[in-house]
């Protein structure tokens, strides 16, 4: 990791033992909710030196800017993953809009996969689109091709670490290596493994978004979003941020980010919810390793399933990924795993016979959840682009969660067994 004296302590005693940024009046050693908007200042001058920022140590004026509560969360983000700045948001799919919204202009180019979460996909197809920037969609498992579809307008390349729901991992550390001698900065959600299980900027990530939504929350306790920025991207031959003058401490990146593009775009998390994720991150680790490690159980219990015909899950021998996983990923490769049936009919019958895992679409959460995201989160696309995005209708998506891995191995056989 790149910060001075970062691996001094552990993972979890950093996050439980990180400082607030100024000392609470009262001594509190959990961060109060701070859950007004504004915030008073004893004099015209010193309000406006705020906005001008021109003090020594900034203050908070507003809530869509800046919070207590919202930059404890920020910080402990920081301590956990070793990143330079980090902007918190309100939901994952803010961090991707407002980390392209900083990065793309129109002419401008992105190169990443087909094989992307159903909204960042329409995203970055649809919505970029009719802002005058395109999408180069080619296969990252050929980091030849990507090199091959970037040029001078290319504003990023853009991944997922372990694809949702694909289960493909890119070989980032040949791509990273290929983007930064053509000057071209590389962004992964990572949401499927948090800091304590991959280290981005070990690997040439520079800017990482994460849905905070999953494994900071603490139990899907809220919804919420970050970005973070590395600082190890030069930005002076970028097409938008080149002539962006950064401020000390803060990269090009992350002075466009924090100084325009947050502010205007205006989707601040909730204090509320910054709140619930800072004490999330306090046991994220605890979680993820037991959540994974139930994932990695249950993906080898399913491969030897009959009526089971395929299982991805990145660390079992099966998975053409799992060099990489293994490269990458420290311990076991999140609690997302995918498997196909016979038929969506299939898929449909397995679901409904469930008793202990539930029917919800989300990710990490506490409790064990699946979806058929053939007809969920890819059920308003046409066939022809489910195609494109490489969706199968056998397929289902397991998030493992806290639950007896011997009570989700009998839910799996009961609802098997109904299949005939």
């Amino acid at each position: 990791m790149s910060q001075e004296g970062y691996n001094e302590e552990g993972f979890d005693t950093r996050i439980i033992n990180n400082r607030f940024a100024k000392p609470d009046v009262h001594g509190a050693i959990g961060m109060p909710v701070y859950r007004n908007a504004a915030f008073e200042f004893p004099s015209a001058e010193s309000i406006a030196a705020a906005f001008q920022y021109q003090e020594d140590s900034p203050s908070h004026t507003y809530t869509r800017i800046t919070n207590p509560t919202v930059e404890n969360l920020e910080q402990k983000i920081k301590t956990a993953s070793g990143a330079q700045q980090v902007q918190a948001l309100a939901s994952g799919m803010a961090a991707i809009t407002n980390t392209f919204m900083c990065l793309a202009s129109a002419g401008a180019n992105i190169v990443t996969s087909p094989h992307l979460f159903g909204n960042t996909f329409s995203f970055l197809k649809f919505t970029l689109a009719e802002f005058g920037v395109e999408t180069r969609f080619v296969d990252t498992n050929n980091p030849e091709a990507v090199a091959a579809a970037t040029d001078d307008n290319t504003c990023a390349f853009f991944c997922e670490l372990i694809t949702n729901p694909h289960m493909e991992i890119a070989d980032l550390e040949a791509i990273a290596k290929i983007m930064h001698i053509r000057r071209i900065p590389v962004v992964v959600d990572t949401t499927v493994i948090p800091w304590c299980g991959f280290d981005a900027a070990k690997w040439g990530v520079d800017i990482e978004v994460v849905s905070t939504t999953k494994y900071v929350s603490g139990g899907a306790t809220s919804i919420g979003g970050a970005i973070l920025d590395y600082g190890t991207f030069d930005w002076s031959a970028h097409r938008r941020l080149g002539k962006v003058k950064p401020t000390a401490g803060m990269s090009a990146f992350s002075f466009k980010l924090k100084r325009e593009i947050t502010r205007n775009m205006g989707a601040a998390i909730d204090p509320e919810a910054a709140s619930l994720q800072a004490l999330g991150m306090e046991t994220l680790k605890l979680r993820f390793e037991q959540a994974s490690q139930s994932a990695y159980e249950l993906a080898s219990f399913l491969g030897q399933q009959s009526r089971v015909t395929k299982v991805n899950y990145t660390k079992l021998d099966s998975s053409p990924y799992k060099a990489l996983s293994d490269k990458f990923v420290t311990g076991n490769p999140g609690a997302m795993l995918t498997f196909n049936l016979e038929s969506k009919a299939a898929c449909y019958r397995f679901i409904d016979e469930l008793q202990v895992i539930r029917r919800a679409t989300n990710l990490f959460d506490n409790k064990s959840l699946i979806i058929h995201p053939e007809s969920t989160i890819y059920g308003t696309f046409s066939p022809e682009m489910k195609a494109v995005m490489g969706i199968e209708d056998s397929l289902l998506r397991l998030s493992v969660g806290l639950e007896d891995v011997g009570d989700l191995k009998a839910d799996i056989v009961r609802a098997l067994l109904s299949l005939g």
